[in-house]
């Protein structure tokens, strides 16, 4: 259980970088034609402000990501496109 914290606090942390948003951007550019750029705008904008935090799911659900997602339960997890 401790591990999965761990974890999730260092994909949490390479998150807040804007850098990384930029970079899911152009993965997201290339394999998903449903992606909210609008929100991704938005979002890359407002990254690396110490008030702006934002956790894999809510990058999922306001940009309509596919490289990365996470799962809860039993093999969940936070998983990234291969191409990542």
């Amino acid at each position: 259980m401790q591990t999965n914290i761990i974890w999730e606090e260092k994909i949490y942390r390479y998150i807040l970088q804007k850098g990384k948003y930029e970079f899911l951007g152009i993965g997201e550019e290339i394999h998903n034609p449903d992606f909210n750029y609008g929100e991704f705008a938005i979002i890359k904008s407002q990254a690396g402000l110490n008030s702006y935090k934002i956790i894999v799911k809510e990058w999922v659900s306001k940009t309509n990501a596919i490289d990365i997602l996470s799962k809860t339960g039993r093999y969940g997890g936070t998983y990234a496109h291969k191409g990542l």
